[in-house]
């Protein structure tokens, strides 16, 4: 039964380490599964688009994403290495370890990531938008990098719209 655990917020030290690389042999280990299952609880209770295991306390190489879209389901990408593959644009951007503020950010349009899915295969995603700005944001929290390091002109969500950013 999956159960939700508790998002560190900024200040919490596993947020600023990079995070250990995955022994395929675990990801057979039920407790491994049991953390890929809580991470989705945890992400959808939130509610956020993506969650990294550092954010839950863990400091492992995986994160779960959901982005609501029909071409993409939902993904658990273990090990992950990213690749931009277009130009740079400046986006908004929130997350659920730095509840309430939002920034500017430069990100890839588009961007890539490859690794194991939650069985141990490997596996390929790719996309523009939310789906890329995701990946580089969740690749991010494993390299202990909080967006608000990068990002610009970080303040208070006050608008709907900033609000519901922030909570991605």
């Amino acid at each position: 039964m999956p159960y939700i655990r508790e998002i560190l917020t900024e200040g919490h030290p596993t947020l600023r380490k990079v995070a250990k690389k995955v022994d395929p042999r675990e990801i057979d280990d039920p407790l491994f599964q049991q953390l890929i299952d809580d991470m989705f609880e945890t992400m959808y209770a939130a509610p956020g688009v993506g969650l990294a295991a550092p954010q839950v306390n863990v400091p492992k190489r995986l994160f779960v994403m959901d982005v609501n879209d029909d071409e993409h389901p939902p993904a658990v990408v273990i090990n992950p290495k990213l690749e931009g593959l277009s130009e740079e644009v400046e986006l908004r951007e929130g997350c659920l370890s730095v509840p309430g503020m939002i920034g500017d950010i430069v990100r890839f349009k588009q961007a890539a990531v490859t690794g194991l899915d939650r069985e141990g295969r490997k596996l390929r995603i790719e996309g523009v938008g939310l789906l890329a700005q995701c990946l580089q944001h969740e690749v991010d929290h494993l390299n202990g990098v909080l967006y608000v390091e990068r990002a610009k002109n970080v303040r208070p969500a006050v608008s709907e719209e900033d609000k519901e950013t922030a909570e991605a």
